[in-house]
């Protein structure tokens, strides 16, 4: 009887550990968070699923340590573009103490939430993708383009050592890339969430200056007053987006936002900050995001001659944190309509499988969607999860299991479909 019991415990360890969902909490395991990403681990772990559906795979070293992993399932006529699949393999941190669960033990709870950082940003993707192939081989399907599977590091920190340089390598020349997919948003309704464009990132400093005085004296043009003022302008403009959203004219990713970040000023002193000293330097820093459909000139001129013009003794620095243009000076932006071919394949794709996809969006954020999408290539974002609170970079980040398994089922009809695509893909 014990020996009975012991092989039926095996049994089942072994057969939990060859699922999917045990396949994708595995994966959540890895600390992949910043600043000390893991990145060997989980590339050793993706390596090893694709070699046992037998896909091929390079591992690329564009800056040292931070390797990005391509996978390929080649085509029966490798002369038609391609299509990518990518996804980044870093995490943003986590607090532990603000989570209910360890944040890397991928917890899975009685009602199937699995709990882990990275849920749903983005390692849901990474192993749906492996997951989704996996069935089609099993089908016995052979794709007319061949596949990519694209795994970069950095994304969290801007992927200019990741996707930036790999979209720029003659390894990504050679792929004959036609259309990629990069990582979306959940959906909290039924209805899949797709993006055709994110919004650019910039880092705003304005610095003032003026003449040092006492605390007591009432003078002009001093330094927190100037930054002051230069505060009270940047808040109107940000009331006017706001005002813009409320009255149901844009979305919240198709305005300008700007927030503020911090604010540096003052004297140190033991207790604080010494208190009857106006200081002669103060500075404050923004956050701003620019959707493709503004001119970035404007809003470069809007800080120069309002926000830290040089009348009031101020400077500025702009920190463009990659791409807001392509190659040929567009907006970078994926067309979602039958002008792109891609775009009613992969609509079709969702509807074969009782999905609907509603109105396509600006990303709020950025993802590395923008340097694919600066070369040219059409490329949308996408996670495959509805009914789903989004809680990316939150505390508790979590995904059903039921979800995980449908998106499985969605990126099925996805692949097969744009891999079988036979008309003309530019």
């Amino acid at each position: 009887m014990p020996i009975i019991f012991f092989f039926l415990l095996f049994f089942s360890v072994h057969s939990q550990e060859d699922t999917p969902i045990a396949r994708f909490r595995r994966y959540l395991q890895f600390n992949t968070a910043h600043p000390n990403p893991n990145y060997a681990d989980p590339i050793s772990f993706l390596v090893s699923q694709a070699n046992s559906i037998g896909l091929q795979s390079q591992t690329l070293e564009l800056t040292p340590s931070k390797p990005v992993l391509l996978l390929t399932w080649p085509a029966s006529d490798p002369s038609l573009h391609s299509v990518l699949f990518n996804s980044h393999l870093d995490s943003v941190p986590a607090e532990p103490s603000k989570w209910s669960h360890p944040p890397f033990a991928a917890t899975l709870t009685p009602d199937g939430k699995i709990y882990a950082r990275g849920a749903q940003d983005d390692k849901c993707i990474a192993m749906q993708y492996l997951e989704a192939i996996r069935n089609l081989k099993a089908r016995g399907f052979i794709p007319l383009r061949t596949v990519h599977i694209s795994y970069v590091p950095d994304e969290e920190i801007g992927g200019f050592d990741g996707s930036a340089k790999f979209v720029t390598s003659r390894e990504f020349e050679d792929l004959n890339v036609g259309f990629v997919l990069d990582e979306g948003q959940a959906s909290t309704g039924d209805e899949f969430r797709v993006f055709y464009a994110d919004r650019s990132p910039w880092g705003l400093k304005i610095k003032a200056s003026g003449a040092p005085g006492h605390g007591s004296r009432m003078y002009d043009n001093g330094a927190m007053e100037n930054l002051m003022k230069s505060v009270e302008v940047i808040t109107k403009f940000r009331e006017s987006q706001f005002d813009v959203i409320k009255a149901g004219e844009a979305m919240n990713s198709e305005v300008v936002s700007v927030n503020p970040v911090y604010l540096k000023a003052g004297i140190p002193s033991p207790s604080g900050f010494v208190m009857n000293v106006q200081p002669s330097e103060a500075e404050a820093g923004f956050d701003l995001r620019l959707p493709p459909t503004v001119d970035p000139d404007l809003i470069k001129r809007r800080i120069a001659e309002e926000w830290g013009p040089a009348r009031r003794n101020m400077t500025y620095e702009i920190i463009e944190k990659g791409p807001i243009r392509d190659y040929m000076g567009r907006p970078l932006m994926t067309v979602t309509n039958n002008s792109n071919p891609w775009w009613p394949v992969f609509k079709q794709a969702i509807e074969a499988v009782g999905g609907k996809l509603s109105r396509p969006e600006i990303l709020a954020s950025t993802t590395d969607a923008r340097f694919m999408r600066e070369r040219g290539i059409p490329t949308l974002g996408f996670s495959p999860m509805t009914n789903t609170p989004i809680l990316l970079h939150d505390h508790n980040e979590f995904l059903k299991d039921t979800v995980y398994l449908r998106g499985i089922e969605v990126y099925e009809s996805i692949i097969s479909s744009l891999s079988s695509f036979k008309g003309k893909s530019h």
